[in-house]
């Protein structure tokens, strides 16, 4: 029975997150957003949660776009972004254009 609860308990152990200094006025307007019966540590945790979860899905964002480059250079279907951008510079010329004319 003890190593199983020796084994429970190194499972459901939890870690702190370190304390932050924060001001007066800035802790009063966190707590001034909480929502019913949630705790300021709640809060907190719940902003690191998705800090952590909003990194990772960034990281994973700009690895699928890098593979999806690296992809295009392979397959030869890439598009320099300067030729893009000149492009979408000239429709918007185009279109700012045909605007001015349709106010006349």
């Amino acid at each position: 029975m003890y190593a199983s609860q020796m084994q429970y308990n190194l499972m459901m152990k939890t870690a702190t997150i370190p304390s932050v200094r924060v001001e007066p006025a800035f802790r009063a307007e966190i707590e001034a957003v909480l929502g019913d019966s949630e705790s300021l540590s709640e809060f907190v945790e719940t902003a690191v949660l998705e800090s952590v979860r909003r990194r990772r899905s960034q990281v994973e964002f700009i690895a699928r776009g890098m593979a999806s480059l690296e992809a295009a250079k392979r397959a030869e279907e890439y598009v320099d972004a300067d030729e893009v951008v000149g492009r979408l510079e000239r429709k918007l010329g185009a279109a700012k254009a045909a605007t001015l004319q349709g106010r006349r």
